[in-house]
């Protein structure tokens, strides 16, 4: 198999300047306007965070349709598999917590224990289910205690299959993220993600870097084999703690601290076009979760050639730091009320984000206008 060689810094920042004077062009293009590998100021790209899953139980054809219609530039599949192979988007192969399979009397014997990434589960799996089994499942919102107007859409939807995701996409013209989960473990029992990934990117006309994609993973094995099949974007996915799986289980000590550093993110540059940190990568927060100085994380990445795309933007207090938080702490409603969400946006916009996963695609949206006034 042929290696891609992911082109160099340089080279980036001089079509990033290239880029930068096209924009002045009447009739520019919303790609050209918006992207720009070497961290120049286009359009940070809204990423609708497993569809608009702030309004609509995740990974569902009814969250993505509406991350669509809120304005999102990208809607973010994650990809596990069928026992017959099919990739269906689930944040998680275990299903207990995202469909009602636990009130299927039918699947009752279906429930096992298992260790995924070194970490024991007991549930549902969907590689223990065919996609015609999937289908007889409804879909129900992951965390109703902060999200409970959600749950009004609790058995209404099916899990969807990546192609029907593709194809809601291609008809209304934005792009897919889609995320291989725990490539290592799929692949240990025979059900690798990244063929029939990559065979169905090739069906639908997803080709070339240019293509409306990025592919993003964790691990990063799985990145390196991709990046020796297809041209594809690449994105690695980082974390505040622990370490790749794929490097835990083959005994490499490093972490995902050590691929955020200067190093790390050169070695990424060779096999991969952007990274997908925690927002407290960029920007930490202390023990009572107030916001610290920002890292060196976004200039680091940009000056390896590397798009950034931060996640996981939130309406909810639950998710924000204290600093961004609103309302009476002593009410029972405070976690799950909206908080200052646009200043969290402009705070990552300043420092020169380029593009960031949300679940409330319309606040992204809305904050990306009115702090670029376009």
């Amino acid at each position: 198999m042929r290696t891609i060689t992911r082109r160099p810094t340089a080279l980036l920042m001089a079509a990033a300047l290239l880029a930068l004077g096209l924009t002045q062009v009447a009739g520019a293009s919303a790609q050209q306007e918006r992207v720009d590998k070497g961290g120049g100021r286009r359009l940070p790209l809204v990423i609708g965070h497993r569809g608009a899953s702030g309004y609509r139980p995740e990974h569902t054809l009814a969250s993505y349709r509406l991350a669509i219609g809120m304005g999102a530039d990208f809607i973010e599949p994650d990809l596990v598999s069928t026992k017959d192979g099919v990739l269906v988007a689930r944040h998680e192969n275990e299903i207990s917590g995202t469909t009602d399979v636990a009130a299927h009397p039918e699947f009752a014997d279906r429930r096992a224990t298992k260790t995924i990434d070194g970490v024991s589960l007991t549930g549902w799996f969907t590689e223990d289910f065919t996609l015609a089994e999937l289908r007889t499942l409804r879909a129900k919102e992951r965390i109703p205690d902060l999200r409970p107007d959600n749950t009004v859409f609790d058995g209404l939807y099916q899990v969807p299959t990546f192609q029907e995701v593709i194809d809601l996409a291609k008809r209304a013209g934005v792009g897919i993220y889609p995320e291989t989960k725990h490539p290592t473990y799929f692949d240990s029992i025979g059900l690798s993600l990244e063929e029939p990934l990559l065979a169905t990117l090739r069906a639908n006309g997803y080709q070339g870097p240019k293509a409306k994609v990025f592919i993003q993973s964790f691990e990063t094995g799985n990145l390196k084999e991709l990046n020796r099949r297809t041209r594809l974007p690449l994105v690695q996915l980082l974390s505040d703690v622990g370490a790749p799986y794929d490097l835990v289980a083959a005994g490499d000590p490093r972490t995902y601290a050590d691929l955020s550093t200067p190093e790390g993110l050169a070695e990424i540059a060779t096999y991969a076009d952007g990274i997908g940190p925690s927002k407290n990568q960029i920007v930490p927060r202390d023990a009572d979760g107030n916001l610290l100085e920002p890292t060196s994380l976004v200039d680091d990445a940009h000056q390896a050639g590397l798009l950034v795309h931060p996640y996981t933007f939130r309406n909810e207090n639950n998710f924000l730091p204290a600093d961004f938080r609103q309302g009476n702490p002593a009410s029972p409603a405070y976690l799950r009320a909206t908080g200052d969400a646009p200043a969290e946006y402009r705070l990552f916009f300043r420092l020169g984000v380029d593009g960031l996963f949300s679940d409330n695609p319309d606040t992204a949206v809305g904050s990306r206008h009115r702090y670029f006034n376009r």
